[in-house]
């Protein structure tokens, strides 16, 4: 017995010393390890500054490209009329043109209240794994193993939030006004909550795609681009922002456009009705194919890369802007 017990001690005290060296075991408890706050010499911010960048470039994007992002899911989920038969991508967007037209102002701001609580909903769980998992690795900035980590941990934070600001859009055509949240929520707590959680599986993919080509694609390429044209031309940040946001941009929406038009089929159907699975949305997406070409599967994609330009271009400027007021701060008073 002292034999078998010596053994398992053995046992616990080596799974204990390989789950200390494990990056992720680490991530839940960064926010209370002072090094979170220490400014770091590579950076010249401390990893809660970066943090704090990161939602507050988020906040401003969110706000500002608020009516694009409204127009190019009305655009998508007009795929349908109302008894259910797929209409023409020419007729989806007159629809969707004559809704912002009936009520420019109520269009253009649906869903921007949960959009903006989702900006602590939904990005301080993936800023948070994003750098979380970043600093346990010890990263001096944010690599391809943070973003594909961030964007399934975070998934489960995020996929209500998509659903509710979908789901107050679905009412415009009939209606004009976008649907309560509180009548959302009552009627999913009616099936508890399981709703909210409709588009998961999509939405990890366009996480994934958003995290990498977004968060640490973009910034590397318009470093590139900066000191490419600045050592020609007197082009600024703003400048080279925009024309990396547009050179990346085109990928991310071929990526994600197909997944977010599975997330809108997914999501927009009525919360008491039956849920549409993954594999249904994409025999819906096939059969809008068939029937309309690449038009068809690929609603709503031009005005995804407008989308993606201002998006991108926003929350980066937002970022780095504030960015520098840390940086400049933390040298003005000499934080260390």
């Amino acid at each position: 017995l002292k034999g078998t017990r010596k053994r398992h001690i053995s046992h616990i005290s080596s799974f204990s010393f390989k789950l200390n060296l494990c990056p992720v075991s680490k991530m839940p408890f960064f926010l209370f390890d002072p090094e979170y706050y220490k400014i770091k010499d590579a950076t010249g911010l401390s990893q809660a500054q970066e943090m704090t960048a990161y939602l507050g470039g988020s906040m401003f994007q969110t706000v500002m490209d608020n009516p694009v992002t409204a127009y190019r899911q009305l655009v998508q989920q007009y795929a349908k009329d109302a008894t259910g038969k797929t209409v023409s991508p020419k007729l989806a967007q007159a629809e969707a043109n004559a809704v912002f037209k009936a009520n420019p102002l109520g269009a253009c701001m649906s869903g921007v209240l949960p959009r903006i609580i989702g900006v602590f909903f939904k990005r301080v769980p993936k800023f948070g794994f994003l750098l979380g998992i970043s600093y346990a690795l010890g990263e001096d900035s944010v690599g391809s193993k943070a973003a594909f980590g961030a964007s399934i941990m975070s998934a489960p934070f995020i996929n209500p939030i998509r659903m509710i600001e979908k789901q107050q859009r679905t009412a415009f055509k009939l209606t004009g006004k976008e649907k309560p949240i509180l009548e959302i929520l009552a009627e999913a707590r009616a099936q508890n909550f399981r709703p909210l959680f409709r588009g998961t599986v999509p939405l990890i993919g366009h996480s994934m795609a958003s995290a990498l080509l977004g968060l640490v694609g973009q910034p590397q390429l318009q470093k590139y681009v900066q000191k490419e044209l600045g050592s020609r031309s007197d082009v600024g940040r703003a400048v080279t922002g925009l024309i990396a946001s547009a050179i990346v941009s085109p990928i991310y929406v071929v990526v994600t456009n197909p997944l977010s038009r599975l997330e809108v089929i997914m999501q927009t159907s009525k919360i008491g009705g039956k849920a549409i699975s993954p594999m249904a949305a994409v025999r819906e997406v096939g059969r809008d194919a068939a029937e309309f070409g690449l038009a068809g599967a690929f609603r709503g994609q031009g005005i995804g890369i407008v989308k993606a330009v201002i998006s991108l271009t926003l929350f980066h400027e937002g970022r780095i802007w504030l960015t520098g007021a840390f940086r400049d701060h933390n040298i003005k008073n000499k934080v260390d």
